[in-house]
């Protein structure tokens, strides 16, 4: 996977995606979904991207306010510096505290560059997070996605993506359907995520 490049804008995107007339029925459905920019500090995002797995949104947003109470500045050294039983009064889990610290010690020590983790290819980025303790391939596609802002990301690997494929092309293998959008991947799994949305909170499938 090479290096995908952020969006600066959705026109391109939505013009290509809607060339495929089921993905043209999902936007026009769901409308202009926010544009994606990177983050400033991804070393500080994938801490809060795994602090927050798994948690609702109000959950993780109190823990991160207690671990920055606690650290006072959010970056390697304190993480490192902070007894683990410390962190875990903050919300963490013994899991999530063993793969902070594991974050932070590959930062501290250069095994993860994420001063210029922006300017690797996708599958450099992938290649340098998955050793990480509690880092999985769809973790680390995730960062690239919603961190890095990479245009053409698709995770397979994500349960509501595999189902929105096949509730909306029975039959069609999934790598022609990506083919489709391609180099707009990203985007296209974020309208079959809206979708899946709609259909759950009661919009009812596409007709």
């Amino acid at each position: 996977m090479p290096i995908s490049s952020p969006l600066l804008d959705h026109g391109d995107a939505t013009a290509h995606l809607s060339r495929d007339p089921t993905m043209r029925e999902l936007i026009l459905r769901n409308g202009e979904l926010p544009l994606l920019t990177p983050t400033p500090d991804p070393f500080g995002t994938l801490i809060r991207n795994v602090n927050g797995q798994q948690l609702s949104v109000k959950a993780a947003a109190s823990i991160h306010a207690r671990l920055l109470e606690r650290l006072g500045t959010l970056n390697a050294a304190t993480l490192l510096r902070t007894p683990g039983d410390e962190l875990r009064a903050a919300g963490l889990s013994w899991a999530k505290v063993r793969t902070v610290r594991a974050i932070a010690e590959a930062e501290r020590t250069g095994a993860v560059d994420f001063a210029h983790i922006a300017t690797l290819p996708d599958e450099d980025v992938i290649a340098a997070l998955v050793p990480l303790p509690g880092i999985g391939r769809w973790t680390a596609e995730m960062f690239l996605m919603f961190a890095l802002a990479r245009s053409d990301v698709f995770s397979m690997g994500d349960l509501a993506l595999r189902q929105g494929l096949t509730r909306l092309y029975p039959g069609v293998p999934a790598d022609e359907v990506l083919a489709l959008w391609t180099p707009y991947r990203t985007l296209a799994a974020r309208y079959l995520w809206a979708d899946n949305h709609r259909v759950r909170v009661g919009g009812g499938p596409m007709g």
